[in-house]
């Protein structure tokens, strides 16, 4: 049966539902409202200008506010206009099924650099404590971040194009997150221009992406396309992902996160990690990436954890990964450190590793084919590769680096190119077992 649509005028309905508030529960007002219909409430309702220059934060927060309290409500941006909104938070808990409907195009505030620091946002759209919430459309959320400019090149020379980044000397806000929320859909929206990490859940449960365009040019920094942390029960599939970093980026507390059919292009590939800077606990857990095509990155897919931490990273399999001029398609890397030209301390302890595999992992890489550099003192054990084949690339220079497989333990089996490739150690008793005070283990 079709679901009928419902258009209420912001007036009819702010009265309507503080009448209903008056005299009834609020289950009761719930349970009045019939199943099958959907109300529709327009930002243009409740006063957007919709020229992209009008800030329109405090039309898109009444309409969220009135669409909160009624079931099976969405909240839209319609086609054709542009709504620029300064940083917000639209909050719960709100009744079922609500619905952000973005088929126009979202702005982002193209000056957020220049406010006063107290100011300066850490998340520009901040959705928190929902439940049963979607967001999706036809249209774009737009952070704004990246100017194209041409440089006064000589009359006839090709002009060079170069790309400023507008939060580059100061705040450098996530452009959508998602916090304490479960039951979250985001489908068929593109997401374009961050000034960091485009779309970030953390602490949240049973989330789906589906169908999202995510786009930054490569040279834009810390621009993760899609970051987890502290969030369970994950999928992400039939997505396009192209940034300056991580294509996906999984952090400490996420378990059973399963990703397909993804296009990386340009990035850093899937990443799990950085985990345990600063000694800290880092627990990962159940991750599944299938049928991943990266392309023009620097790492296909990837684990890196700093020295001194704790905690384990299990259960890890990639498989049917498709890359082609990346870098160093497959990489552990349990000294990382992002300091610049800063060395970390060397310490003795580190997150454990293990039971991580790769399977049919194909195509051209142009610096390494595989890098497993794991601890001394926590060898990375459990590892297996199946029908891996690299070969360098075409744009490659004349001397690639060797595989690296240092502390890993493992087999390699079907066919492995080249050679190298299955360096993986065999167990013989050195391994360090799993085992660590209860206060360290996840």
């Amino acid at each position: 049966m079709w679901n009928s649509v419902v258009v209420v005028p912001p007036a009819a309905l702010l009265a309507g539902a503080l009448l209903c508030l008056a005299a009834l529960p609020a289950p009761a007002v719930a349970a009045a409202r019939p199943t099958g219909r959907t109300t529709t409430l327009s930002v243009l309702s409740f006063g957007a200008a919709a020229d992209g220059v009008t800030d329109d934060a405090e039309a898109l927060v009444a309409a969220w506010r009135a669409a909160c309290r009624v079931p099976r409500a969405t909240v839209l941006l319609p086609s054709r206009h542009r709504f620029l909104v300064s940083p917000v938070t639209l909050q719960g808990p709100c009744s079922t099924r609500l619905t952000l409907q973005v088929d126009g195009t979202l702005l982002a505030p193209p000056d957020m650099d220049s406010w006063p620091k107290s100011r300066r946002p850490l998340q520009w759209l901040n959705f928190k404590w929902l439940n049963g919430f979607t967001i999706q459309g036809a249209g774009t959320v737009d952070g704004q971040s990246i100017t194209s400019l041409q440089d006064s090149s000589p009359a006839g020379a090709p002009h060079q194009r170069s790309t400023v980044h507008w939060h580059s000397s100061g705040a450098k806000p996530t452009l959508v997150r998602f916090y304490g929320s479960f039951n979250v859909t985001v489908r068929n929206i593109r997401i374009s221009n961050s000034p960091q990490c485009h779309l970030k859940f953390d602490s949240s449960g049973g989330i789906k992406v589906k169908n999202v365009t995510i786009s930054s040019p490569g040279d834009s920094p810390n621009t993760d396309g899609i970051h987890l942390q502290n969030t369970r029960d994950v999928e992400i599939r039939s997505s396009s992902i192209g940034c300056g970093d991580d294509c996906v980026s999984i952090q400490t507390g996420c378990s059973n996160v399963h990703m397909k059919n993804i296009v990386c292009n340009p990035g850093h590939g899937i990443s799990v990690g950085g985990l345990g800077k600063d000694n800290t606990l880092a627990c990962v857990s159940d991750l599944v990436a299938e049928n991943i095509n990266v392309q023009n990155a620097l790492y296909g897919v990837r684990i890196k954890t700093w020295q001194g931490g704790v905690g384990s990273v299990r259960n890890v399999t990639f498989s049917n990964i498709r890359v082609a001029n990346v870098a160093t398609p497959i990489a552990i890397d349990q000294f990382y450190c992002d300091r610049g030209g800063a060395r970390c301390a060397n310490r003795t302890g580190a997150v454990a590793i293990t039971g991580v595999a790769y399977r049919r992992v194909v195509g051209t890489y142009s610096f390494q084919p595989v890098r497993l550099a794991c601890s001394d003192a926590r060898p990375c054990t459990g590892v297996s590769m199946v029908d891996v084949r690299l070969s360098p690339a075409a744009s490659a220079p004349a001397g690639t680096a060797a595989p690296l497989c240092w502390n890993s333990y493992g087999e390699a089996s079907g066919t492995i190119e080249p050679l190298g490739v299955g360096c993986l150690q065999r167990s013989n008793g050195y391994a360090m077992p799993l085992t660590q005070p209860s206060n360290y283990t996840c």
